[in-house]
């Protein structure tokens, strides 16, 4: 990562950036493809491996109940972090009116496509979203990463069938999925052997490709954004270092110095690819090598995490929202805030794992209270880097609650 960033600063310097786009970059996007080319089989191995194992439905019942509670409190809180720190600090007031028709008209493309991702999810009916978890064809769900919910609801519905039925019938089968998992592990394996160079060839296009703009042009941008950003970096700091201690201490007797020396390689992949998905993997290895965490669990705890818990994606949601809303000049009344607070909790139930879509629910969050999406050009220049950072939050999220209710599950 560190190599990466140097050799990102040597091409900037140099004017290598068509060098890096064109014999670099394709190593990053190999490495990316080939943690999305697992992600799927190990959600439905890991799922259906980790469900059946349990003895009877009610401890299934009672797992879920509380990953989902706490999923959604911790997503609830981040939100509120989000919106006080966003009051107190006020950075929209510090961004240059000149530049806002401008940044509006060059973005105004990318900012279409995502509204109109968000207009299709808005006009879904409040049960859309459950009706949508259940698949008409496996095949078709397990072949886009961003239907992970509908793989997870079919490894589920096996799964139980598994524990359900004789254990004498189903025999065959629990072996034939322990034997699968652990193939699975193993080109895992395989796959972070090449992670040092995916990482390094991430890091290097990252930064040559947010040098390509107008420098000119984009620096006072950047000294305008810089106070935006240290709003959202606050926020994912204090979430890391202040809430996840605490959820630890109360309810774990996990040390979080310790704990968090353990899923350090899954916090820098997740910094490398900003991906909750793609990280998902190392994520799980570090549960359960170096936490001691029960497969059982985190197989089921932290796919769907992965997928519904997104802690640092909705922090930025909320400090996004009211930053752009101040440099419009809108004052957001208090039932407006709590608007953000429900629908950013909501969006980040129904949203992939993936780079960017953090902007699609920006544009759903925007339009519950009135705020122009086409303020979300303001952004854009830092998104990238944040981006990065809060999906960091996002996994660090997942690991604090696998540990909770791991440690929990006989109570």
């Amino acid at each position: 990562m560190v190599l990466g960033v140097i050799a990102g600063l040597i091409g900037i310097v140099l004017g290598l950036q068509d060098f890096f786009s064109d014999w670099v970059q394709p190593f990053g996007k190999i490495f990316m493809n080939l943690l999305k080319l697992i992600a799927i089989p190990l959600i439905f191995v890991s799922l259906v491996k980790g469900v059946s194992g349990l003895k009877d439905i009610s401890g299934l019942s009672k797992m879920g109940i509380r990953t989902l509670v706490l999923y959604i409190f911790s997503t609830i809180l981040a939100v509120s972090f989000g919106l006080i720190l966003v009051n107190m600090i006020k950075p929209g007031g510090s961004f240059p009116e000149s530049l806002q028709k401008e940044l509006i008209e060059e973005q105004a493309q990318v900012i279409n496509q995502k509204q109109e991702i968000a207009e299709q999810q808005q006009k879904s009916g409040p049960l859309d979203f459950i009706a949508n978890m259940v698949p008409d064809n496996f095949f078709n769900a397990a072949s886009n990463n961003k239907n992970m919910l509908q793989v997870i609801f079919f490894a589920i519905l096996f799964a139980v069938s598994i524990v359900m039925l004789p254990e004498e019938k189903t025999k065959t089968v629990r072996n034939f999925f322990d034997e699968l998992n652990d193939i699975i592990l193993f080109s895992i394996d395989l796959i972070m052997r090449f992670a040092p160079i995916g990482v390094f060839a991430l890091m290097a296009s990252v930064l040559t490709n947010l040098a390509g703009d107008d420098l000119g042009k984009t620096l006072p941008v950047f000294k305008a954004l810089g106070l935006y950003s240290v709003t959202v970096i606050i926020g994912l700091l204090l979430m890391i270092f202040m809430v996840y201690p605490i959820f630890l201490k109360i309810f774990t007797n996990h040390n979080y110095i310790k704990f968090f020396k353990a899923i350090l390689p899954a916090q820098l992949m997740a910094f490398s690819t900003s991906s909750s998905s793609a990280t998902l993997p190392v994520t799980m290895e570090c549960a359960e090598k170096n936490l001691g965490i029960d497969e059982k669990v985190s197989g089921f705890v932290l796919p769907v995490g992965a997928t519904i818990n997104m802690d640092g994606t909705s922090l930025y949601q909320a400090v996004a929202a009211v930053f752009i809303a101040q440099v419009y000049g809108i004052d957001l009344t208090i039932v407006q805030q709590l608007t953000i607070v429900f629908t950013a909790t909501m969006a980040s139930i129904g949203s992939a794992g993936v780079p960017g879509a953090g902007i699609v629910m920006l544009v759903i969050v925007l339009e519950s209270i009135g705020v122009p999406t086409s303020g979300i050009a303001f952004i854009f220049a830092v998104d990238r880097f944040l981006d990065m950072l809060r999906t960091v939050v996002n996994i660090t999220g997942d690991s604090t609650i696998n540990a909770i209710v791991a440690e929990n599950i006989d109570n």
